[in-house]
């Protein structure tokens, strides 16, 4: 891929930038402990996430993301027959400012910045993705998120919103923006609906049969142009 043809990197935030099954994981610590639950391993709880998460967002589009972990922490509860309190689902819809960055993201996206413009197209609120952006080290040029959209990744919609308002604000076409993504199933899907160039940065390792986490699985797997297992290697690929 010859990289110089892009003026736009267009970026999934959670899962490819900020570490969401960690985050995610670590927020469901506190109704685990409350019912003393050993049984209920990392790999479970996030797979479990990825089906409601999923659920609710297609349910409820125009519903903000804490709300949507709201409820999927009270679906979880009810699903795995734990108690849980008000606070305790109130703290895991509020926990999205607490999920930590990639160890590579900061001096990844700084390295970009040199040389592309950045956008961000995520499945978040507004208040969300600026607490995480804290953590990342850079000012994004556009920061597009579902709050914004009235719809969630994988809807074509947001893509549709992100190339209407890139157009309008830099006169910028598809074929000028690269999407940078770790979800199979919430980007690089929907992205090539749209013959998008994209990049997966396979954080899972799933090309070499990793676990799928706080992803839904994906069936018929779409093809990505290239492969990276972290961002700093894209970063420095692309700005080489």
């Amino acid at each position: 891929m010859n990289y110089k043809n892009f003026k736009f990197l267009s970026f999934d935030c959670y899962g490819t930038l900020i570490d969401w099954e960690s985050g995610i994981w670590n927020a469901f610590q506190p109704v685990i402990l409350f019912n003393k639950r050993n049984d209920l391993t990392r790999e479970k709880v996030l797979r479990n996430f990825a089906l409601l998460e999923s659920e609710q967002q297609k349910q409820t589009p125009s519903m903000l993301y804490s709300e949507i972990l709201f409820y999927v922490h009270k679906r979880f509860t009810k699903e795995n027959e734990l108690k849980t309190t008000e606070e305790l689902d109130k703290n895991f819809g509020h926990s999205v400012p607490f999920w930590p960055a990639f160890a590579d993201s900061a001096d990844a996206l700084r390295l970009l910045k040199s040389k592309f413009k950045l956008v961000i197209l995520s499945n978040v609120n507004v208040g969300g993705f600026t607490a995480s952006n804290r953590w990342l080290g850079v000012e994004f040029d556009e920061i597009y998120t579902a709050e914004h959209v009235g719809s969630y990744k994988p809807n074509p919609s947001n893509f549709e919103y992100m190339f209407n308002n890139l157009k309008k604000a830099h006169n910028a076409e598809k074929k000028d923006i690269l999407h940078v993504a770790q979800s199979l199933f919430h980007d690089h899907v929907p992205a090539k609906e749209f013959n998008m160039n994209t990049v997966w940065i396979d954080r899972q390792n799933l090309s070499k049969g990793g676990n799928w986490g706080a992803t839904k699985v994906v069936e018929n797997q779409p093809k990505p142009d290239v492969i990276f297992e972290d961002l700093i290697s894209f970063a420095n690929k692309a700005t080489s």
